[in-house]
């Protein structure tokens, strides 16, 4: 076994409690092995089945399938064809979250959209009268408009704008916000990626104090007994729980929502309902996920789809 980091054995500590479970963690980010292909089908599933497939999980809704290893679904046709989206079973793991909303959901948005996973889940999932998916980055943009282009979601919008100017100008109005926020990426390793930094407390601190601003400019957005979902795929708890647990404090009109199909999944670092997973679980690179439910009453405010228009031509 290659020898981790002092940082990745701090983090290790923080996170598990017994030796064994910790060196289960290192070893999955040291030495990591390749997961199972995963893919949302976004059409009518073919009669005859084109990949071999994976027994499902309890919690797996039925338009996604994780795929037995060695499967290569984007160089099938069906992939250029639109009929199914490529992601890590991680993501399909975190917005899991999404099913356990029981009413209608007119107007998703979003924040951190590209390349597109997410919004073609909740898509899926929820079929929403209207998607929007923000992405703040420009050189994000294209494959997030290719993915939903060649997918088929809609009807749906794609914009380009920082969450401070959603907040403001899209008060209220948004029955499900999801922020699928940057963080450290610290799961890229799990993947044999590089994420050079991404242990080290600067990073890390740096990281949080970015989810915080996108949350909480998020949070106005969501309507009364409107949701928000917060996830995402790193492990350091300044990145998880405790921006949970800062964003309660500071919204005390939100509430986490338990999730009974990620009971066994619940975080050991906080009693707010939240939810991981690990690599060494042997299912995805790992994911963090939380869902929270605006208590307060009242109805969602129109959002001006010509103020979409305009913000798409600045």
């Amino acid at each position: 076994m290659e020898k981790p980091s002092n940082l990745l054995l701090k983090v290790s500590r923080r996170l598990f409690d017994h030796t064994d479970e910790q060196a289960k963690f290192i070893d999955a980010l040291v030495n990591p092995k390749p997961f199972s292909p995963c893919i949302i089908w976004c059409q009518d599933k073919p009669e005859v089945a084109p990949f071999s497939v994976e027994i499902p999980t309890l919690w797996q809704p039925q338009f996604v399938d994780r795929l037995q290893i060695g499967e290569k679904p984007g160089q099938h046709l069906l992939h250029q064809q639109g009929y199914f989206y490529c992601l890590d079973f991680s993501s399909v793991f975190a917005a899991s979250i999404l099913l356990t909303i029981n009413q209608p959901v007119p107007l998703v948005f979003d924040m951190c959209a590209a390349p597109g996973g997410k919004s073609v889940f909740a898509w899926k999932a929820l079929k929403p009268d209207l998607l929007i998916s923000n992405e703040v980055i420009g050189k994000r943009l294209g494959m997030l408009i290719y993915n939903l282009k060649r997918c088929q979601i809609k009807p749906s919008c794609v914009v380009n704008r920082d969450s401070s100017i959603f907040a403001e100008m899209f008060s209220q109005s948004s029955n499900l916000v999801m922020v699928d926020a940057p963080c450290t990426g610290q799961s890229l390793l799990a993947k044999s990626e590089k994420a050079p930094g991404c242990f080290h407390h600067t990073a890390i601190n740096k990281s949080a104090n970015r989810q915080k601003r996108i949350i909480a400019n998020s949070a106005q957005m969501v309507s009364p007994q409107g949701y928000l979902a917060y996830m995402t795929c790193t492990y350091s708890p300044e990145e998880n729980e405790q921006v949970c647990e800062w964003f309660l404090q500071r919204f005390p009109q939100f509430q986490a929502v338990e999730v009974s199909h990620l009971s066994n999944y619940q975080s050991h670092l906080t009693t707010v309902p939240c939810y991981r997973m690990f690599p060494q679980d042997g299912l995805g690179a790992g994911a963090f996920t939380v869902l929270f439910k605006n208590m307060a009453e009242g109805e969602a405010k129109k959002v001006d789809l010509d103020t979409i228009a305009i913000l798409n031509k600045m």
